[in-house]
């Protein structure tokens, strides 16, 4: 129910937008009324084009997430770890680190061609920094006693990773997937719509260059309820999965 409240503003402003649309008209190629915007998307949901263009775009996604999470969360282990190695790459990281996804756009476009691995590239590039640097500062954040127990018992590296470091590291690593996964989604429709001639993306440029407002609108409200429920989903899986993490926060 708590969520649902959330939907109370969107829904009054809905409304406020067809009474407005009904009583004085809209004459526009850039504005649409919302029941022109709700045809348009049950059009495109039954001739499958939308949940196309959406299989596309998740697809893509959720491959450079994988990709630049995967390798985020290894080197965020490894330069946990081994905070020298971390000093010593702490220049090339800090001088990538802020170059927006799209600028490497034309690198990778000559690199992989049109497709899904140019798009998953640049998705991976956007997703691995933030879960790196999540992934180092939470191991980093370790109550050092902890540690110091894991020498005492004399634990190796192996066990002292698999039965310190990772129980107190995994609720913050699953916060930085859950970022990351809200960056792919939004790097996967900025890149169809910059230059790969698909998906969501592509859809909604399409729509805006046809000058078909209620398409492009439609496009653009499923995109935002995609990321709306995908990150409902992962807020109550990590309830589900770290309900003392969970807790913590809201109280803090």
């Amino acid at each position: 129910m708590k969520a649902l409240k959330g939907f109370t503003l969107p829904i009054l402003f809905l409304v406020l937008w067809q009474a407005w649309a009904f009583l004085f008209g809209i004459q526009s190629d850039t504005l649409a009324a919302p029941a022109d915007i709700v045809t348009a998307f049950v059009a495109g949901m039954e001739d499958g084009s939308i949940l196309e263009a959406t299989w596309m775009t998740l697809v893509a996604a959720g491959g450079g997430l994988a990709i630049g999470g995967g390798l985020g969360i290894v080197i965020g282990f490894i330069f946990g770890l081994l905070p020298p190695l971390s000093r010593l790459s702490r220049v090339t990281v800090e001088v990538l680190r802020p170059v927006p996804a799209v600028a490497i756009l034309p690198i990778a476009l000559l690199v992989f061609g049109f497709g899904y691995a140019m798009e998953m590239a640049i998705i991976a590039f956007a997703c691995f920094f933030p879960v790196m640097l999540l992934t180092e500062g939470a191991i980093r954040q370790i109550t050092p006693r902890l540690m110091e127990v894991a020498r005492v018992m004399r634990l190796s590296a192996v066990q002292r990773t698999s039965k310190i470091v990772l129980p107190a590291v995994l609720p913050r690593m699953f916060v930085a997937l859950r970022l990351a996964a809200g960056i792919a989604l939004i790097v996967s429709v900025t890149v169809e719509i910059a230059a790969n001639p698909q998906g969501l993306g592509y859809r909604l440029m399409l729509a805006g260059q046809s000058l078909r407002p209620a398409d492009m609108f439609a496009t653009l409200f499923w995109v935002g309820l995609i990321g709306w429920s995908l990150n409902w989903i992962l807020v109550r899986t990590e309830k589900k999965l770290f309900p003392f993490h969970s807790l913590r926060r809201i109280e803090e």
